[in-house]
């Protein structure tokens, strides 16, 4: 069937018009509010850098920024839901170890491929790991811990399988032998009350989760997965200084979009999250009195963060493989 001439000259004459409606609208953005998925129940760490970060992108692009939490396998239901979203900078994540690094070593089958469904946009900080235990246990070093588990099984709460704290917990009890069993969450707010109550004896979590039940005598950190020990808390050994040499580990935060996600829109992103994160300014401040390190100026950049990532994911391969740990 042909077109009449008279409709393909007014098709022609329509589309210099829908280019720049098209430009217009990409120049406009956001025009509207932007949603940001953290894959984690409220009140972990998450959570917590995810809304600060969400007001820095609010703040600087003059649209509201609604979190979202949606819990569940590790992060990796949220993160799904985010890899197939729009590409159009309206629906991001707060990506972390779990679903960006750590779900593609334990599952299988993911319904997303981390390293090709996602544009970076920056990382923002990250924060060791920490034990702490409930205070109905009376072990307050690692070795008192090791005893103990010998005794009778110790239960230990993550933020979920396929968390980034949940490998760190296996790679614990590899390197010690400790008689750990581990207890999945839905993230690491929503295991805090059964801690302080005691329901499970301890938990692998944040440092940022992990100080304030500790500072409050709620609980007790029997030891960081850091090189030195922190400012924050002087009190607390590393792992290395309680026999586990070398033990390190740590979850960062940052936000990815959909791939696809137009690159003019991801510089916006990404200066908003720059910007609002500068050295000296509140919202960094407010991450390092957390117990948070704030990322270096190169990781806050998309390139940067695409190449953390890939490191991580390599490091998270290795680690796997000397905790045993293989895809399900």
């Amino acid at each position: 069937m042909s077109i009449p001439r008279r409709v393909f000259i007014a098709a022609l004459g329509s589309a210099p018009i829908m280019a720049l409606q098209a430009q217009r609208a990409l120049a406009a953005y956001p025009d509207r509010p932007i949603h940001l998925i953290v894959p984690f129940a409220a009140g972990g760490n998450a959570d917590i850098v995810g809304r600060i970060t969400g007001d820095l992108i609010s703040k600087a692009l003059g649209q509201p920024v609604v979190v979202e939490n949606r819990g569940g396998g590790g992060g990796s239901i949220g993160a799904e839901f985010v890899a197939h979203a729009t590409p159009d900078g309206y629906t991001l994540l707060v990506g972390s170890n779990g679903p960006l690094t750590v779900d593609p070593l334990l599952h299988v089958n993911l319904g997303y491929d981390p390293l090709k469904d996602f544009a970076a946009v920056a990382l923002t900080s990250y924060v060791p790991h920490a034990l702490i235990m409930s205070n109905k246990i009376q072990a307050k070093t690692m070795s008192e811990l090791v005893a103990q588990s010998k005794n009778a099984a110790v239960t230990i709460a993550t933020s979920g399988i396929g968390s980034a704290t949940h490998i760190t917990l296996e790679r614990l009890k590899a390197a010690t032998g400790a008689n750990l069993t581990h207890v999945p969450y839905r993230g690491g707010g929503a295991l805090m009350p059964d801690l302080i109550s005691g329901n499970v004896d301890g938990a692998m979590t944040e440092f940022s989760t992990a100080l304030p039940m500790h500072q409050g005598g709620q609980a007790h950190i029997v030891a960081i997965a850091a090189l030195h020990r922190s400012k924050l808390a002087p009190d607390i050994p590393t792992f290395d200084e309680s026999g586990v040499k070398g033990f390190t580990a740590q979850s960062y935060i940052g936000v990815v979009a959909p791939v696809k996600t137009p690159a003019d829109v991801v510089d916006k992103l990404q200066q908003a999250i720059a910007q609002g994160l500068s050295s000296g300014s509140p919202a960094a401040e407010r991450l390092i009195s957390l117990g948070s390190e704030v990322a270096s100026p190169e990781q806050l950049t998309a390139k940067g963060f695409t190449e953390f990532i890939r490191a991580d994911f390599e490091n998270m391969r290795e680690a796997a493989k000397l905790a045993g740990i293989t895809p399900q």
